[in-house]
């Protein structure tokens, strides 16, 4: 039964605040409210009154989000679901102008901007350090961020090439069964890497610039050898690098480059008993000056909000049953 009694706290909606983008489609942006804090939200004229037990984070989560409107900002689940586990956690997406950084325009105008504190520290990072490591699970944009700073760099002439690499871990020695030359047996492998570079840059512009070789994509085993100055150099899904490789790759490193290094811990995709490149660098190179490794989480999926909670139902089915990752 309700406490009639119960305290009321009473927000006032300003008239530069846009209703509909605050309460979300069929209110759905206070149903999320309403569901992580438990304080029930109804609507009088021009103010919203809230009650129930966690009344200061609630008003904080919705001047927050009164704030991101103001500035012009859109709000969709993914965004307010983000906000709200912020606040649970103290921290303000709005202190922090998560939104404020554009990292590149796309072929299309649209500006690239971290969405997330985590996403936006690992862009501070690969400006100031040489040698940056992105760890975290699918859908955090670690391999997306990293071609944009590659683009942007080579744009402001910071860099005169870029090379994306990739291990073909899946293909082993079977590229030879595969149809056409070596480039189309590979280039399965590194579609993301394409996806990422045709996304900003536009198809054309980035074929064209492929043509020139100033953009390479490219197997890993094509860096053995190589010596790269002045350039961006990523590599993409490094959890499935072996120990020779991982050192193979870091040295290449040239005078006036930059290395940004990719993955997943959690997705191993090495032939039993080879240990993770990936994994090993993290143990060796936390101490070298000039190498970051940035760390992100689940709450940085930018994907669908199923992947977050499919990523959170493994980790939780992992940690209970931790024999089942050695099967």
């Amino acid at each position: 039964m309700t406490n009639t009694n119960e305290e009321l706290k009473k927000i006032q909606i300003e008239d530069d605040v846009d209703r509909v983008e605050l309460f979300g489609n069929m209110d759905a942006n206070l149903g999320l409210i309403q569901e992580s804090t438990g304080v029930e939200i109804f609507q009088r004229d021009d103010c919203l009154l809230l009650r129930g037990d966690k009344l200061e984070l609630a008003e904080g989560i919705l001047k927050e989000l009164m704030d991101i409107i103001r500035v012009g900002e859109k709000l969709d689940v993914q965004k307010v679901n983000y906000i709200i586990s912020l606040k649970e956690q103290g921290l303000s997406y709005r202190e922090n102008n998560v939104s404020k950084d554009i990292i590149c325009f796309t072929c299309k105008g649209r500006p690239l901007k971290p969405k997330t504190i985590g996403q936006k520290n690992y862009v501070n990072s690969i400006r100031k350090k040489d040698i940056v490591f992105g760890i975290g699970p699918a859908g955090t944009g670690k391999t997306y961020i990293a071609v944009a700073m590659a683009i942007n760099a080579f744009k402001n002439k910071e860099v005169q090439k870029i090379i994306l690499a990739r291990p073909a871990v899946e293909a082993g020695e079977r590229l030879g069964f595969l149809p056409g030359d070596l480039q189309e047996k590979v280039d399965p492998y590194l579609r993301p890497l394409y996806d990422a570079l045709y996304d900003i840059l536009g198809r054309d512009n980035a074929s064209r610039l492929k043509e020139k070789e100033v953009i390479e994509v490219v197997p890993l085993a094509y860096m053995r050898g190589r010596t790269l100055d002045n350039s961006f150099i990523i590599l993409d899904e490094a959890q499935n690098t072996t120990r020779e490789q991982m050192k193979m790759f870091l040295t290449r490193m040239g005078f006036g480059s930059k290395v940004v290094v990719t993955g997943d811990i959690t997705q191993i995709d090495l032939p039993r008993g080879k240990k993770s490149g990936l994994i090993e660098a993290e143990r060796v190179l936390k101490n070298v000056r000039d190498i970051d490794f940035c760390y992100l989480k689940d709450v940085d999926v930018v994907r669908h909000e199923l992947v977050k909670q499919i990523i959170n139902a493994y980790d939780q089915f992992y940690k209970k049953y931790p024999e089942e990752i050695e099967e």
